[in-house]
């Protein structure tokens, strides 16, 4: 099949967008995409410090590669790789690997920080007799070192990986929990005391392609998944939607567009941040939810 832009032969069928695109085109339609949300959502301002977190995955390899890629001809901007090792054995190892690569081979300055070193223990032992705890323990401690390493750094904001298939499913899980505080947390450029902004630049680019454009520029993509992603909540959503998108191409689009269409009328998240007697990081009581987790009593 001929790309619909020119003569070469195509890599990709975008279903949604019924377009064939060749190897040239479809990394241009996928940068295309990123830098009109950059700036849609003054994602990126002047003189500013950007954190990315780098799990060493094919999103946020393929983030850092990108970031790196528009505005490596901007002297005002900084961007710092920050990598967090949770001690997930046979697994993070290789991830790791990977994003000491690409950061050393860009030039970029990268921090690695773990769990051990951050809560003397590691995500394997915190899970050993409750294994349907990861997800939410994971997810927990990883948020804490992120913004904790992001704010010592001085950092504006912090970008993270999550595609067009992470953000609508978030959005459908919160739909149907009837969630609205998390999705007014959801808004880009949403400010809360003691927190680094999040910036979402693949937002609108489907899982599949960020790993397609990873290939194509031959980034080193890992397609393992975390032993313990077979726990998570968001599994039967993710079934749920991809199936959907099957039958309904452009579903996934459908939901992230209706959102932002509602989010024009939902006012700042009602969540008091309030710092935590423990450890002094922000959260929503007084003994944050990492304390909590930790058995911080």
């Amino acid at each position: 099949m001929k790309c619909q832009r020119c003569s070469k032969s195509a890599v990709i069928y975008q279903k949604y967008s019924n377009a064939h695109l060749c190897k040239s085109h479809f990394i241009e339609d996928v940068e295309r995409k990123i830098k009109r949300d950059i700036r849609k959502f003054k994602m990126v301002g002047k003189d500013e410090k950007i954190a990315i977190a780098l799990s060493g995955g094919k999103d946020s390899i393929a983030l850092v590669y990108i970031l790196h890629k528009i505005f490596r001809n901007r002297p005002d901007l900084e961007f710092v790789a920050i990598t967090i090792d949770e001690g997930i054995k046979g697994y993070r190892e290789n991830t790791l690997e990977h994003a000491i690569k690409l950061t050393g081979d860009l030039g970029m300055r990268h921090i690695i920080r773990s769990f051990k070193d951050e809560f003397e223990t590691s995500l394997d032992a915190l899970t050993r007799e409750k294994m349907n705890r990861a997800c939410t323990l994971c997810g927990v401690l990883r948020k804490n070192i992120l913004n904790k390493t992001a704010r010592e750094l001085g950092a504006n904001k912090i970008a993270i990986g999550h595609n067009l298939d992470d953000e609508s499913q978030t959005i459908l899980m919160n739909y149907m929990r009837g969630d609205i505080d998390r999705l007014k947390r959801m808004i880009p450029g949403t400010i809360q005391k003691g927190m680094v902004p999040r910036i979402k630049p693949l937002r609108s680019i489907p899982e599949k392609e960020v790993a397609l454009y990873g290939l194509l520029n031959n980034l080193p993509v890992s397609m393992d998944e975390c032993p313990y992603a077979g726990f998570a909540l968001r599994n039967e959503i993710r079934e749920l939607l991809n199936n959907y998108e099957v039958n309904h191409p452009g579903t996934k689009y459908s939901l992230l567009g209706g959102y932002e269409s509602i989010s024009e009328f939902l006012h700042p998240a009602d969540t008091q941040i309030v710092f935590c007697e423990k450890c002094s990081e922000p959260g929503s009581e007084r003994i944050c939810k990492t304390c909590r987790l930790l058995g911080r009593k």
